[in-house]
């Protein structure tokens, strides 16, 4: 009987990268990593199906839609939707065992029925951190997430971006003083703004049943603009009664003070007054980040303050601050845009290549290298010299290293560089000194 051939093939919305390219993927994972820990997070990773109830605790709307779910025997499960609702569960669970304020980052995938599009993705990586306290968390926290933003993507090497910042407080309070009611359905429209501009803002927030003078008050105080200085002292200047409002506004000024001691430069943050985030979870400052030169890819990283993380599994009061990088999308529009094809593609430093017999002088060889954390490989099959060096060109392998009789007896190796394509005559400790010290 024939055996039937299944044609290889993805699902759609699910990456997948070649080596060259997650190389790449996986240094940018890593300098993220690294910034996190640095700036004293310790790491967790929950388990990518959690009990269906527990992830839809709070129920309804478009998590209840999107959330992978299945049943196992008795059980009922679903695939983790982001990595801030295992947190809530993880922090209720293991309260008596952390130590509160809990610096904690994550890294992991995260699964999300919607519909695929280009640069949407069903499976992508999130890289998350949150401070949680316990009953109080100072607000001097969220100063401190924009100089955490501004190291990951300077290390990035992507200089020219924005953190955009606002405090939920000042428009809820806003919206008090302007008898506006459906305060939440207004954040989500004016967080629109960018996307759909003014005049559709304008007519969402009608059909929303606000009046026509309410509106016009409000978009002109998200247009607010100026210097940080000058919106802030703007705000004060509009002198509106609402003890909601003047909350957010201390606490926007605080944060403002805050992040010139955490070495954010100015050139590198703005307050705008439009961003709200969509999600209802937040209640006081949020933050978007853009890169200056590639507005249309949206924010590469976002988050904010919550009051209660964990209000579904204890009655224990946990406010948090946190942000997130949806790592899969932000390095698939940074491909697409042609901003990274730079980065060297290759983990392999030196490729020794075997001739006359010498195949255990290189093995031996190799171990060296390695032994100096120099990431090595032996050539191992047997071809003809152009195909190994071809090898190493398709590699990116920046250095060759020929291994013939007289290198054995002399001592002195034959080293080619790939990208010039010149080649020198020498010991392994010169080879160590010059060009891996």
């Amino acid at each position: 009987m024939k055996r039937q051939i299944v044609k290889p093939t993805t699902l759609p919305g699910f990456m997948e990268l070649l080596p060259e390219d997650q190389i790449i993927f996986n240094k940018m994972l890593n300098k993220i990593q690294n910034v996190y820990e640095r700036y004293g997070f310790l790491p967790i990773d929950t388990p990518v199906i959690e009990k269906s109830e527990v992830l839809l605790a709070k129920g309804g709307g478009d998590t209840e839609k999107q959330i992978y779910r299945f049943n196992k025997g008795d059980s009922d499960l679903s695939l983790r939707f982001d990595l801030t609702v295992p947190l809530a569960r993880y922090v209720s669970q293991h309260m008596s065992s952390l130590t509160f304020p809990f610096r904690r980052y994550q890294i992991g995938k995260v699964y999300r029925g919607e519909r695929t599009q280009r640069g949407r993705f069903r499976e992508f990586y999130q890289c998350d951190i949150d401070i949680i306290g316990n009953e109080t968390l100072s607000i001097i926290n969220d100063a401190e997430i924009p100089s955490i933003i501004y190291s990951i993507f300077t290390e990035l090497d992507l200089d020219e971006f924005t953190i955009h910042i606002n405090n939920r407080k000042i428009l809820n309070g806003l919206f008090e003083y302007l008898n506006i009611d459906n305060k939440e359905e207004a954040l989500r429209i004016i967080d629109k703004l960018d996307k759909i501009g003014l005049d559709n803002v304008s007519s969402e927030l009608k059909d929303c049943g606000i009046s026509q003078e309410s509106i016009d008050k409000l978009l002109n105080f998200i247009n607010i603009k100026g210097t940080n200085k000058e919106i802030l002292c703007n705000l004060k200047a509009l002198n509106i009664p609402n003890s909601t409002y003047l909350l957010g506004l201390e606490e926007l000024s605080n944060i403002n003070y805050y992040m010139n001691s955490f070495g954010v430069p100015e050139k590198n943050y703005t307050i705008d007054l439009k961003i709200a985030r969509g999600l209802d979870y937040y209640t006081g400052t949020v933050f978007e980040t853009i890169l200056n030169n590639y507005p249309q890819i949206g924010s590469v990283c976002s988050g904010g303050r919550y009051d209660n993380l964990a209000e579904y599994y204890t009655k224990q009061k946990l406010p948090g601050v946190g942000i997130s990088i949806g790592l899969t999308r932000l390095f698939y529009q940074l491909r697409e845009a042609g901003i990274i094809n730079s980065l060297n593609s290759s983990l392999i430093d030196i490729l020794v290549i075997p001739l006359d017999n010498s195949l255990e002088y290189c093995i031996n060889l190799a171990k060296k290298f390695r032994q100096n954390n120099i990431s090595t490989q032996v050539y191992l099959e047997d071809k003809k010299i152009s195909k190994k060096l071809d090898y190493a060109n398709k590699l990116n392998i920046p250095y060759v290293i020929l291994v013939g009789s007289e290198e054995m007896e002399n001592e002195l190796l034959a080293l080619k560089d790939m990208n010039s394509g010149n080649q020198f005559k020498l010991s392994y400790n010169e080879i160590i000194s010059k060009y891996f010290s």
